[in-house]
């Protein structure tokens, strides 16, 4: 598909509905008024009525026939949830996991992406909308709401009503839009951690035709985790935030929006502290615990000790630069026509992402890695045409997608000069200058197209009984690029094929970093489809059944490749598979007393051959972790999500999620820790799975997980809130108090690729509570998040070089502030 000539197609649709609508306007006759008796606005008896975009119309979330949970603003912002990585405490299947804002994983139901270190080669299962603009960096997960009218986390497949591809759901986020009245607001939060928060947003007219609106958003925190060695606080939050609309409405029949957005983070982070210690099979002597006694044994001046044991001390002592600068931004322009009986919409779009990383990758005060940094800037162009139709009898979607994207990367790792001492053995471990300096440099990039022709149609078979068939043509291609050279502490450019022999520096040196240099390219057309039935069997309880056949693209690895017994890099592993997914899915949507309560009710089983797994190596060297095709992988639960008004005075809400999500069968997965760091098992033998955590034992090669959990995921999951307010009188204004709790509950769920006893992270509770008084135009409330202090990881990582070295991310403490809130 020619990219340029979609983008080029879409600035003309501008061209064209500027011209032309007025002589539709012209001769355009009069039609009786539509019947308003049942739109999604006039709908509501007594309850709310939540309006969504989900199906690319607006319509009822309730007559919706998916599994969609929905987020207003005010609840975000009330909340705390400021942004994707927080919103999941406020829906339990979204699964977010971050360890610096490229490595995020972003799941629904435990699917979208493998849990791990991030590759460029594959794509997001879970698609990141902003108003109709795809996000392909899953860092946007990371940024703060700016402005945000609503989220729709929408589960399962969507690829039939969305421009790229998503098989496990996506997140639809809808901004404020320019208004022809003039509106502002403003709102400023402050709290402990010197924690700051100012938001605002000013709306209005220019002319008669075109209006405005301006939103800008600043937030800034001291870290939570405390570096003796830097005597400073990290992982802190500092984010910055622009967006820019103008509409130009020349009639009811036109819209022409053009958005403009920017926002970046400086914190220092992502730094981890002290978790555990956990035996591999590893030489005892090679180990985490034996390794420091050798190195303060060789250094009595100068000994080593981590500064505490207790990740929940918040001390850490990592020694490399920290660095997470991180900038998203881009400009769309998105034209709305109404033509005849349906409604055309092109959105063309550009995008932007730079990443200038820092880290610690030897998560210790020592100087094993001294460098890694692997800073990433993408381009991303985007091209979608749709056209929707409601009629008596059917209504359907069709649509066109173009996208194109390049990523280019300069990595740099370097060892430090306790490397040799940690990662080498006998003479050569007192010998630093074998390993200090080396360096590894690495440079690639990705080159990504990919067009689709997708549409859904929904035919009324009568009053209840609707049939909704979708289809997908898809076609994706992808090139890439890898070069790593490493160099010596000298300068010096090392070889290392053929494989040096045993004992020499040269072997010592390609053990830690191997040169590489690697051209993967793929390309494959797919079709994906869906079905779905549904019955209205009264006016409030709606049945729907769903299935879908859909898939995730090819995808190639850009991160480097294992090494054949050759010591070549192992070409066969280039490139990824499609995942083939096969999803079934049935719910209940209901209402009732008056519809002031709801209650949804959804089963789901989501079956996927080729699953795309994170392999990960274990090692400082050849490659840290690539992608693999697990054999087969299923994901089946429940999810229920109940929300209830009483009274203008009180409000409740509770949603549950049961997600049993498996390795049906994955045989040569990498092995976790604890059966890893031996001397490998022969060629042909039969795993040995018999000694986890025993020094010294053979290691397997590979092991079969099948039937094992996820990663990422917890089996239950759930969340809840209340508010109660009474009217009061309080300063000459009237208004409410009002008192407000929510929580969330999330049982344990493991870390690492392939399940490890030393990565399985608890589960944990959280409570928060706000109380407040609000009136016309205003709102002042105090807050106070993880009430109860809880201690709780966010995640752990297993350290390179099987020394059984376990780090993580602790979540926040308790904090608390206050926030005052104006409307204009």
């Amino acid at each position: 598909m020619n990219m340029r000539a979609l983008l080029l197609a879409g600035v003309a649709t501008l061209v064209l509905a500027t011209s032309a609508h007025a002589e539709q306007a012209a001769i355009q006759q009069t039609a009786p008024a539509a019947d308003q008796s049942d739109t999604p606005e006039a709908r509501s008896l007594s309850g709310d009525v939540i309006v969504v975009t989900a199906r690319r119309k607006n319509e009822a979330a309730q007559e919706v026939p998916l599994a969609i949970s929905v987020i207003k603003g005010d609840s975000i912002e009330a909340t705390g949830n400021f942004n994707v990585v927080k919103l999941q405490q406020l829906a339990p299947t979204l699964q977010v996991y971050t360890t610096n804002p490229r490595n995020t994983s972003v799941n629904i139901r435990g699917l979208g992406v493998p849990f791990g270190l991030t590759s460029d080669g594959f794509e997001q299962g879970v698609g990141i909308y902003v108003d109709d603009v795809y996000n392909s960096r899953v860092a946007a997960a990371v940024f703060d709401f700016l402005d945000v009218s609503q989220v729709e986390v929408l589960r399962g497949p969507q690829g039939t009503l969305y421009g790229k591809n998503t098989t496990a759901g996506a997140i639809n986020i809808t901004t404020n839009q320019p208004t022809f009245d003039f509106e502002g607001s403003a709102e400023l939060t402050a709290g402990n951690l010197n924690y700051k928060q100012a938001k605002g947003a000013v709306s209005g007219p220019i002319t008669d035709t075109l209006a405005a609106r301006i939103a800008v958003a600043n937030t800034t925190r001291r870290g939570t985790i405390y570096n003796v060695r830097t005597q400073r606080w990290i992982n802190e939050q500092d984010n910055l935030g622009l967006r820019g609309t103008l509409l130009f409405k020349p009639s009811e029949d036109l819209s022409i929006t053009l958005t403009g957005d920017y926002s970046k983070q400086d914190p220092e982070g992502f730094g981890t502290t002290f978790v555990r210690v956990g035996r591999t099979q590893r030489a005892l002597n090679r180990q985490y615990d034996a390794l420091v006694a050798a190195y303060n044994a060789a250094n009595p001046t100068r000994p080593y000790s981590v500064p505490s044991r207790n990740p929940y001390d918040r001390l850490t002592d990592i020694d490399a630069n920290l660095n997470a600068g991180n900038k998203i931004g881009g400009a769309s322009l998105k034209v709305k026509w109404d033509v005849g009986a349906g409604t055309f919409q092109s959105i063309t779009a550009w995008r932007f992402w730079d990443w200038k990383p820092e880290n610690d990758r030897d998560f210790t005060g020592l100087s094993i890695v001294s460098k890694s940094q692997n800073p990433s800037q993408q381009d991303q162009y985007s091209q979608e045409f749709r056209y929707n139709q409601e009629g008596e009898k059917i209504d359907f979607v069709v649509g066109l997608f173009g996208f194109k994207q390049r990523i280019d990367t300069q990595g740099t790792e370097q060892q430090g000069p306790d490397a040799s001492r940690w990662s080498l053995t006998g003479a050569q471990a007192n010998d630093p200058s074998i390993l200090n300096g080396l360096t590894a440099t690495n440079t690639q990039f990705l080159k990504a197209t990919s067009g689709a022709l997708f549409g859904q149609l929904s035919y009324k078979v009568t009053d209840k009984l609707t049939i909704q068939p979708g289809a997908r043509v898809n076609y994706d291609k992808k090139s890439g690029f890898y070069q790593r050279i490493v160099t010596t502490g000298a300068g010096a450019v090392i070889n290392c094929t053929p494989a040096p022999a045993a004992g020499t520096v040269l072997a010592a040196q390609c053990g830690v970093y191997q040169p590489q240099n690697t051209s993967p390219s793929v390309s494959k057309w797919n079709f994906s489809y869906d079905l779905n039935v549904n019955y209205k069997f009264a006016r409030d309880i709606l049945g729907y059944a769903t299935y879908a056949k859909s898939f995730k693209t090819v995808g190639i690895n850009q991160n480097g490749l294992p090494l054949t017994a050759a010591n070549v890099p192992d070409l066969t592993a280039s490139t990824v598979k499609p995942e083939s997914v096969n999803h079934y899915e049935i719910g209940l949507k209901t209402q009732f007393f008056n519809r002031l309560a709801t209650f949804n009710l959804t089963a789901f089983r989501t079956d996927i051959k080729n699953f795309q797994a994170t392999v990960n190596g274990g090692q400082f060297g050849t490659v840290r972790g690539y992608l693999a095709n697990a054999g087969k992988v299923r994901s089946q639960g429940v999810e229920a999500d109940f929300k209830i008004r009483t009274s203008d005075r009180f409000t409740a809400y509770a949603n549950g999620a049961y997600t049993d999500a498996k390795y049906k069968k994955f045989v040569n997965a990498p092995c976790p820790p604890e059966l890893s760091g031996g001397t490998l098992q022969a060629a042909n033998a039969t795993p040995d799975y018999s000694q986890p955590g025993v020094a010294g034992a053979l290691s397997p090669r590979q092991c079969d997980i099948s039937g094992q959990q996820l990663p990422g995921v917890s089996k239950w999951a759930f969340s809840y809130g209340a508010e109660v307010n009474t009217p009061v009188t309080l300063l000459a204004k009237e208004g409410q108090v009002y008192f407000g709790v929510d929580g969330n509950y999330r049982n344990r769920w493991n870390s690492n690729a392939s399940p490890s006893i030393y990565t399985e992270v608890k589960g944990y509770a959280l409570t928060n509570f706000r109380a407040g008084f609000r009136g016309e135009g205003f709102d002042v409330f105090a807050w106070v998040r993880n009430a109860f202090d809880v201690n709780y990881i966010e995640n752990l990582q297993v350290a390179p070089g099987n020394v059984g070295l376990i780090a993580g991310q602790t979540g926040d403490p308790r904090t608390w502030g206050g926030t005052i809130k104006t409307k204009f």
